[in-house]
């Protein structure tokens, strides 16, 4: 039997549903929308069509009379990847609905179906680019590590389901967020990233969620918060292990509802918002140390995509710093330098503790240093380990130079501070005796941000 054709003109949506009344308001809904249909009553009659035909979209129940729709979202996943598939579940089931989004499913509406959830599903859904392995341009290797990364982020940018991005600092996590970004269907919406431990506790509910004009001191105009601003598009929650409890319990609504209140109103704005988080910190442990809510916790990380450390893939440092190298000159307008043999060697030997973000400086500063076209050992001013037994702290200048040396001490300092606050920067600070600010810039300059 020769398969059909999906209309390149004329997109067709495959809908499968035993209720006989919901399969008609889906087959009316989609014609008006001026689509193709094709119907199934279970899942056997859908992995027929699936065998016979080509289709854009497939719609699918979760319960149906000879299985789930989980079997037709993992037919689809292995064997027609290129059609977004999303669930229909009931009211209340949401655990069917992630794994579902686990599984591969685009997105899942809730019973009972509404027309406007409906219509939107389809539409973000046909609007997705083709399926091809084209994602992590950005991200350089070709180690087992690397490559899974880049894998997953393709699969990712299909879906709408929500994640969460860990990794050590200065692994690339935003990099990630932006590139899920980049290939998903909401590629020209906005990207918004967000640091949330760089907003003081205060000022948080207003940067979110906005306000209306009035609503306190200083309010003298309306403005849109965070989600107002990714409406449409992706809001990156970085270090999202920093929310206090009283701003998890509103973020956790606010995702279950897809909807926000400004404040100072009484009226809720629906948002159309994928949230991607991020943090360095074991977000399992925040939740068992009850510093992190567990139901935001499971909300969050529906798919778990985890950035290597430069230390677990050493064989892509050389390529790594290159690239870095090649965009470093390029933006200072000079000609791209080479690394040396044994400089390629000396930084795959070395640990990184702050990842792509410390090579990035190591290079940035090797590169305004070097006396030549060519980098080499002595110009990066690598950092020797400290042995685990060392019976006393070298002086500075017999081992390492001395601001590596300062360097290396302001970080123990830093990271004993956010270990004994539990990773509060605004406490951390206080501890150190230096403003929220200073620490800020001291993070990011030793590469711990």
């Amino acid at each position: 039997m020769l398969k059909r054709q999906a209309s390149e003109m004329i997109p067709t949506v495959l809908i499968v549903d035993d209720e006989a009344d919901i399969l008609e308001l889906l087959e009316i809904t989609l014609l008006r929308m001026g689509l193709d249909v094709v119907k199934a009553t279970c899942v056997a009659d859908a992995i027929a069509s699936l065998k016979q035909s080509e289709f854009n979209l497939c719609l699918t129940d979760m319960r149906l009379p000879d299985g789930d729709g989980l079997e037709i979202v993992r037919y689809i996943q292995a064997e027609r990847p290129t059609i977004p598939v999303a669930v229909i579940t009931a009211h209340g089931n949401t655990d069917n609905a992630v794994t579902a989004l686990k599984a591969g499913a685009f997105d899942y509406i809730n019973k009972p179906v509404t027309l406007e959830q409906l219509r939107a599903l389809v539409k973000s859904a046909l609007k997705l680019p083709e399926r091809v392995n084209s994602g992590g341009r950005n991200l350089v290797g070709d180690s087992a590590a690397m490559q899974q990364a880049r894998e997953l982020i393709a699969k990712l940018s299909r879906t709408q389901a929500p994640v969460y991005i860990t990794g050590e600092s200065g692994s690339g996590k935003e990099l990630a967020a932006r590139l899920i970004h980049q290939q998903s269907n909401r590629a020209a919406m906005a990207f918004v990233p967000v640091n949330c431990g760089a907003i003081p506790e205060n000022l948080m509910e207003s940067e979110f969620f906005g306000y209306k004009k009035g609503a306190f001191t200083g309010a003298d105009n309306e403005r849109d918060g965070f989600f107002q601003a990714a409406n449409g598009g992706m809001l990156f929650l970085d270090e999202v292990a920093d929310l206090p409890l009283a701003m998890q319990v509103k973020l956790l609504r606010v995702i279950q509802e897809k909807k926000v209140r400004r404040l100072g109103s009484n009226v809720e704005e629906p948002v159309d918002v994928r949230i991607i988080s991020a943090t360095h910190q074991h977000l399992a442990r925040c939740v068992e140390e009850g510093r992190f809510r567990q139901d935001l916790f499971y909300r969050l990380n529906v798919i778990t995509l985890k950035m290597p450390a430069l230390r677990e893939m050493r064989e892509d440092i050389p390529l790594i710093a290159q690239t870095l190298l090649a965009r470093l000159a390029s933006e200072a307008g000079m000609g791209s330098p080479s690394l040396t043999k044994a400089a390629a060697t000396a930084l795959s030997q070395y640990d990184f503790p702050g990842n792509v973000r410390e090579l990035e400086n190591i290079l940035e500063r090797a590169l305004a240093l070097a006396s030549s076209v060519q980098i080499d050992v002595d110009d990066l001013h690598l950092t020797p380990a400290v042995e685990e037994n060392a019976g006393e702290i070298a002086q500075p200048g017999m081992q390492w130079p001395l601001q590596d040396y300062l360097d290396r001490l302001e970080r123990e300092a830093i990271q004993a501070a956010l270990e004994k606050t539990r990773y509060n920067k605004t406490a951390a600070a206080k501890l150190l005796g230096v403003t929220f600010r200073a620490l800020r810039y001291r993070l990011e300059r030793l590469g711990m941000d």
